[in-house]
């Protein structure tokens, strides 16, 4: 790196090195960026959910996995402490778009299993949450959420309102492709060896 100009406390000047240089720095940054997509999209995708549970926030001398987390998620907690699914593609296997109604159902006895809280944040294309008319950017188990007589939760992901008495569980989506993550503090030992998985997304 010092042969390259790149010194603790000191500003790298690219301009001072010879033109084959900095194409093969170029070439190089575009090849890591490809490696690394690569390599984000190995976690297993269930349901459309990916899951990452392991080396999370631990990472030794694995520098690749250190830059991936430092591009999608700079300072993610250790996975024992957090676990972050986020959603990838509907129940059909479409890319989510907030044109779209979806429902989200969690049975009684499979809503996140955690020991802390758990949330569903809803983003636009670019990764930012998009202002709506309720000021809500995500819903999770400290909202007031209506649940059926079995315990049993449906939450409405979409851009038009689902109706009154499904307000309460409504996140209001924008126009265009969604961002959909879930939340999971303070995972239980089923969150963490995959036995549990988040529920499909689907068109109710």
């Amino acid at each position: 790196m010092r042969r390259l100009g790149v010194v603790a406390g000191q500003s790298f000047d690219v301009d001072a090195l010879d033109a084959r240089t900095r194409d093969a720095i170029e070439a190089g940054a575009v090849s890591a960026k490809a490696r690394m997509e690569r390599m984000a999209a190995m976690h297993p995708v269930v349901d459309g959910w990916s899951q990452p549970t392991f080396t999370m926030g631990v990472y030794g001398t694995d520098y690749w996995r250190r830059a991936i987390i430092a591009k999608i998620g700079l300072g993610a907690n250790l996975f024992e402490g957090a676990i972050y699914p986020v959603l990838f593609h509907d129940a059909a296997g479409n890319v989510p778009a907030g044109e779209v109604d979806y429902g989200l159902h969690f049975d009684a006895g499979a809503r996140p299993p955690v020991d802390a809280f758990w949330s569903v944040t809803m983003y636009d294309d670019d990764g930012f949450t998009v202002p709506n008319d309720l000021d809500r950017y995500a819903l999770g188990d400290r909202d007031p959420l209506v649940y059926y007589a079995d315990g049993s939760l449906d939450l409405y992901l979409q851009h038009t309102v689902p109706g009154d008495a499904r307000r309460a569980n409504w996140l209001p989506a924008p126009n265009g492709p969604l961002g959909v993550t879930m939340r999971l503090y303070d995972p239980r030992p089923e969150v963490l060896d995959g036995t549990w998985t988040p529920p499909p997304l689907t068109v109710p």
